[in-house]
């Protein structure tokens, strides 16, 4: 009896211990995993023409440009144009590009833009100027730094602007030249002249001087601004949210679409090394990389078009918290891509049927904001509550 009232009670205490266990197995509501969110997708404004940039200033108002050299404020629902920027030169792929709020606008008031000015002969090229909006006009201009060089076909200029943790300036610049063929007999190897500005990232101090620390490239003999080489049109520059790591966008040519974290003083290969074609159809190398090429993290063939990538960093997006979106000009999408341990583990399309999509922010209210052309125009994605 003794025996059975003891089995009984050990049976008891293991339902007890069991159950107790399964309690705490189960997870309370707040420390659910993340779920996908809904989104909706709504018109900021609309009527211009194309927007390339677009940055918030601290309060919340949102300062754009055309490429064709207007640049203007949206506060409270009122969009009033901003004059006296510089002229620019918009032929082919020139104009007005990207603008970046400094990080510490608040104290100082800096807005930075690059934009495309004309050189005598009929090149082009890169500028990049910090300024400030006083009484809606651009005031107290510093010119920053000029590409030079020859850009003949008005084409690749870039171009993206982005500051890191430590407010150091980053600047994308295609590799402009005479021509966009690949391959070792390509008449354009601006990317790999280390002497030369073009097809290039740059990284300076936020007045425009060069860091001490930047690379002394090969057959230089001290630091210049550039950051990394061997880049064929970098449109997009991101900063990751947990590495601190700059991102960069990459547009390949038929093929090769690339996704690129930059490194100090590493040459990304191009134009002799891409896993794209030519537009004629001429293959570009053997194989996509080689000793002292940095491979891509990612590629898109056929080419996406890719354009400006930001990351999401607002809770209110759910699982796609950390997510990288990236902007599609020729296949007309916005994408979001599962970064996982720096790889790129799955992709969907987010956006489609707007048209070209052009550049993708974050805005501080925590909405994704997101500039598409025909006409221009800003949507906002928005998650539901």
């Amino acid at each position: 009896m003794l025996l059975q009232k003891t089995g009984l009670l050990l049976s008891g205490l293991i339902m007890m211990l069991n159950a107790s266990c399964m309690e705490k197995n189960l997870l309370p509501p707040d420390e659910d995993p993340p779920a996908d969110p809904e989104i909706s997708v709504s018109t900021v404004l609309t009527g211009y023409e194309i927007i390339w940039g677009m940055d918030f200033l601290p309060g919340g108002d949102l300062v754009f440009g055309e490429k064709r050299g207007k640049l203007y404020r949206l506060s409270n629902g009122t969009v009033k144009e901003i004059t006296g920027f510089p002229e620019v030169f918009p032929s082919g792929q020139g104009g007005l590009l990207d603008i970046r709020v400094h990080p510490d606008y608040a104290a100082n008031g800096w807005i930075y833009a690059s934009y495309s000015g004309s050189l005598p002969g009929g090149s082009g090229q890169l500028n990049l100027i910090r300024f400030k909006i006083i009484n809606d006009q651009v005031q107290n201009i510093e010119n920053l730094f000029s590409s030079g060089g020859i850009n003949t076909w008005y084409g690749h200029y870039g171009s993206r602007i982005l500051f890191d943790r430590n407010k150091y300036l980053y600047l994308s610049i295609g590799e402009g030249g005479p021509t966009s063929l690949g391959g070792p007999k390509s008449p354009n190897l601006n990317a790999q002249d280390t002497k030369s500005n073009w097809g290039k990232i740059h990284r300076f101090r936020d007045d425009g001087s060069i860091p001490d620390d930047n690379p002394v490239l090969p057959g230089n003999t001290g630091p210049s601004s550039i950051w990394s080489y061997g880049h064929r049109n970098p449109q997009g520059l991101a900063l990751h949210p947990e590495t601190g790591e700059v991102w960069s966008s990459e547009h390949g040519p038929m093929g090769g679409d690339e996704l690129n974290i930059i490194k100090k003083g590493l040459n990304y290969g191009w134009p002799l090394y891409s896993i794209g074609i030519n537009y004629d159809g001429s293959r570009i190398s053997s194989g996509h990389t080689a000793e002292g090429i940095e491979p891509p993290l990612y590629t898109w063939t056929p080419s996406i078009g890719v354009c400006g990538i930001t990351f999401i960093t607002s809770d209110s997006f759910g699982a796609w918290k950390g997510n990288l979106l990236a902007s599609g000009l020729a296949l007309q999408k916005l994408y979001r891509c599962v970064v996982k341990d720096n790889k790129v583990t799955e992709e969907t399309e987010l956006l489609t049927g707007y048209g070209r999509v052009r550049n993708v922010i974050q805005g501080p209210d925590g909405n994704i904001y997101v500039s598409v052309e025909g006409p221009g125009r800003i949507l906002r994605i928005s998650p539901q509550p």
